[in-house]
């Protein structure tokens, strides 16, 4: 299990345990995070489940994927930070890690 910070855009900070190997998307969808919906199912195939990765951790991800980088394309409020939560997977490495949710996504 990897702590994950979940920050919706209002500051409301949610810390979820997201089983190792599990997708951020469905730990947020499992736990009812506001702001991410993942319509798709975890597919990348709709970027309702978009988050800003805090800085401090982008540098620890693995490499974004083309289809991801597509899909991002879809979002207003993409930044440099921009991850699609279901692409990122809960690991030992990834404890603590730090995710907001857009303002568009609430």
């Amino acid at each position: 299990m990897a702590k994950i910070i979940y920050v919706a855009f209002d500051g409301v900070s949610r810390d979820i345990e997201v089983e190792n190997g599990t997708n951020l998307m469905d730990g947020a969808v499992d736990n009812m995070v506001p702001g991410i919906d993942g319509d798709c199912g975890g597919a990348c195939a709709c970027a309702t489940c978009h988050v800003h990765v805090d800085p401090s951790w982008v540098n620890k991800l693995p490499p974004m994927e083309e289809l991801e980088d597509t899909m991002l394309g879809l979002v207003d409020s993409r930044d440099e930070y921009s991850r699609l939560s279901c692409q990122l997977k809960a690991s030992p490495e990834l404890e603590g890690l730090i995710v907001n949710t857009p303002h568009g996504q609430h």
